[in-house]
């Protein structure tokens, strides 16, 4: 009473699916190291330091605070914000 044949191939489908999508999603550790840094877009031309392209408000600090005779828009003409 465990099953046929198409419900073990529609279980083991569905969890490969699933192992799939998690692998596929980054994660942490080792695995996802090169999905977190691979979009280091935003890069302050006054003083080159890169920061990912999802943290726009430690940019927005970073110009505030490391150059202050400069405003974001300088620092950072490739964010769209």
């Amino acid at each position: 009473m465990g099953g046929g044949n198409a419900q073990k191939t529609a279980m083991s489908r569905a969890k490969n699916a699933a192992k799939a999508k998690a692998e596929a999603a980054g994660g942490g550790g080792a695995g996802g190291k090169q999905a977190r840094t691979a979009a280091m877009d935003l890069k302050c031309s006054v003083c080159m330091q890169c920061f990912p392209n999802t943290q726009v408000k430690a940019a927005q600090a970073h110009a505030e605070s490391k150059h202050p005779k400069s405003d974001f828009a300088t620092c950072f003409p490739m964010a769209s914000t």
